[in-house]
């Protein structure tokens, strides 16, 4: 599946995704106009401010294979950051991997009982304001978490099992635009 949101109404949340966080705050998800956006005019835009908002599509699920977004971090003072779910269960318990602007870094995390937990970080470029495009790739155990074209974590983990939602995700105060979002079996 792949898909921007062009075809959404501009200050609603986009047809057939779900909006929440994991923890306290109030995340605000809406489609609104951006120019230029890498696929269209319009982008899905996270402007609330919670501990952890995210937004799925509880109609792609899977277990194995991958999920990839176009993101750009547009403000935050606590946080810059974007990234993707999968094997959403529900809002205490999936995987996500992001990118920070704030801290130049991608990290890889897994959420179970609503309890954030780390499981790598590594440096990397992310610049504030300019488009960035994370993806991950995830087969039983196996996680490879790439950013703009360059894998920077692989690794092995088993803390959620079998299939689940994907989706997007940010942190705290960032403002973030998300595009082009995909998602499917193995490539």
């Amino acid at each position: 599946m792949s898909m921007n949101f062009d075809t959404d109404t501009i200050g609603a949340a986009p047809a057939g995704w779900t909006g929440g966080a994991t923890g306290k705050g109030t995340p605000r998800w809406t489609v609104e106009a951006e120019s230029p956006a890498p696929d269209a005019r319009k982008v899905l835009r996270q402007s609330g401010a919670a501990d952890f908002p995210w937004c799925v599509r509880c109609d792609a699920s899977t277990s194995d294979g991958f999920v990839e977004v176009r993101f750009k971090p547009l403000s935050g003072r606590r946080d810059q950051a974007g990234g993707v779910v999968w094997r959403w269960k529900d809002g205490d318990n999936y995987y996500v991997a992001r990118a920070n602007a704030m801290e130049n870094n991608v990290s890889l995390y897994y959420t179970v009982g609503g309890s954030r937990k780390t499981l790598r970080y590594v440096d990397a470029p992310v610049t504030a304001n300019q488009w960035h495009t994370i993806q991950v790739a995830f087969k039983g155990s196996t996680i490879k978490v790439a950013l703009d074209g360059h894998e920077y974590i692989a690794l092995e983990d088993e803390h959620i099992q079998g299939a689940g939602a994907v989706g997007v995700w940010t942190k705290a105060d960032s403002v973030t635009d998300f595009d082009g979002f995909a998602s499917g079996n193995e490539r």
